[in-house]
């Protein structure tokens, strides 16, 4: 046999894998729900644990870190774990000793897995920013589960950096760790999606057809930002603006009917306008006397939405003059909810699964 020969019958025979080679499995999908986080518990440690990492991330806090860290961890994590455990005692989930934002987010993951069950090679998991799950922890399971690509959906309808930018970092950190990371896509903002618009639509009708009165005015409150991250070209008061409107032109309302306003600011600098607080006192003051208050930006009730908005700026409203007060739950997991992420999933999936 010659020596062109051999060579063609070594290449023609399968070489025996190396004892450490692992059969490939079928290719799966992930879809990785996340949302901000919570923390694990009310108590200080818990608090102080959560509240480092969140208000350490730079997307979140712009300041240089020898100014900030100092204000940080000496006046900040030292009185406000107190403050913010004893809000979310209020709102918590006795019954699985979580937050309503787990509750919730558990349960968008489960309801979009069993809607996603023609997709067979489609896994559905959730994870969190801030606390637990981490995203970390939630994208190693999934390609674990055999998953070579993730599709990554930031649960916030409008972009801003201090929500969908953070959530897209940290999930790419957790992809630097791993020697094969899968390929990812991450579903885009849908402040003007028709089954977004359509959803909060008639969430506001079926919300306000069980009350006993009709609301003068309707406030659409929107988390806030520092209006500095605004100038410097985050579009996400120009979202909130294009959300109401195009919920107001649905409902056939007036600008003086729905109107936007922002909430939850943080520190001293001016935060984006008008404050919701602010403008539930002034339109008491005016001698409006039944409001409603809906969160389009959030996905899940959670702090800000169960406790801020329907304890803390009831009372203020009431206590200015108001006489009824309503808040109007965000989409949670509700059918109307669930249709806007399963219409958005199913088509970011195209061509993968």
């Amino acid at each position: 046999m010659t020596n062109i020969d051999q060579i063609e019958a070594r290449n023609a025979t399968p070489s025996a894998a190396p004892a450490s080679h692992t059969a490939a499995r079928s290719a799966r999908t992930g879809v990785l729900l996340l949302n901000l986080g919570t923390p694990d518990g009310t108590d200080f440690k818990p608090m102080w644990r959560y509240l480092r990492e969140f208000l350490s991330d730079p997307r979140i806090v712009e300041l240089n870190r020898l100014i900030w860290y100092p204000i940080l961890y000496g006046l900040v994590l030292t009185v406000r774990p107190k403050k913010s455990g004893e809000n979310y005692a209020r709102i918590w989930n006795r019954e699985r000793n979580e937050s309503p934002l787990h509750t919730f987010t558990r349960s968008q993951s489960e309801k979009l897995g069993a809607a996603l069950r023609d997709l067979a090679s489609v896994s559905v998991d959730w994870g969190m920013r801030y606390g637990n799950p981490s995203t970390g922890s939630v994208a190693r399971k999934l390609v674990e589960r055999g998953c070579d690509r993730i599709l990554s959906f930031p649960l916030y309808p409008q972009y801003s950096a201090t929500t969908t930018a953070t959530a897209n970092d940290q999930l790419f950190r957790a992809l630097m760790k791993m020697r094969r990371a899968p390929a990812v896509r991450t579903i885009p903002p849908y402040y003007d999606e028709p089954v977004y618009i359509e959803a909060l639509a008639t969430s506001i009708r079926k919300h306000l057809a069980t009350l006993d009165f009709e609301p003068e005015v309707v406030l659409a409150s929107y988390h806030g930002i520092p209006k500095a991250f605004s100038d410097k070209g985050d579009p996400y008061r120009r979202h909130c603006l294009e959300t109401t409107r195009l919920v107001r032109e649905k409902l056939g309302w007036s600008e003086e009917k729905l109107m936007t306003t922002f909430q939850s600011r943080f520190g001293a600098q001016e935060w984006l306008q008008p404050y919701t607080d602010a403008t539930v006192e002034k339109l008491a003051r005016k001698g409006v006397k039944r409001i409603a208050v809906l969160n389009p930006g959030f996905v899940s009730d959670c702090i800000e939405t169960l406790d801020e908005i329907g304890r803390e700026v009831c009372e203020e409203f009431l206590h200015a003059g108001g006489e009824k007060f309503s808040h109007i739950p965000c989409l949670n997991d509700s059918p109307e909810g669930m249709a806007v992420i399963e219409t958005l999933v199913r088509r970011e999936l195209a061509g993968w699964a």
